[in-house]
């Protein structure tokens, strides 16, 4: 069971820092492990344009092919203002920052820690 949390928080990291390397905007991944049996870890993120954050997911889809974490289920591609990606261990939900505002998974799911992203 180790090794498959230290794989998901690992898989959470490399997907984080891709957002940020594509100029995503307050990236933050919350360690759910002890929390909720959804996933182990959320990634959430926001984008600057309906654009950009189907870019970021087309670009989420392929690295997770490459790792051999393939997303598994997509949600809100169609419209851009908030993608979720489930992963199985990670799912990334990448925002609109009116979206993001609005909905605030970071004070619903407030008790959970955050990882550093270095």
């Amino acid at each position: 069971m180790v090794e498959h949390t230290d794989t998901a928080r690992q898989t959470a990291i490399e997907f984080a820092k891709h957002i940020q390397s594509r100029h995503g905007e307050e990236i933050v991944i919350l360690d759910l492990r002890e929390i909720s049996p959804i996933a182990d870890y959320f990634i959430i993120a926001t984008g600057t344009s309906d654009r950009q954050i189907k870019s970021i997911a087309d670009e989420l889809v392929t690295l997770g092919k490459h790792s051999q974490n393939p997303c598994i289920r997509c949600a809100g591609k169609d419209a851009g203002d908030w993608i979720a990606m489930d992963f199985f261990d990670v799912v990334v939900h990448l925002f609109n920052a009116e979206l993001r505002g609005l909905y605030d998974l970071e004070l619903i799911w407030g008790e959970a820690p955050r990882v550093e992203l270095k």
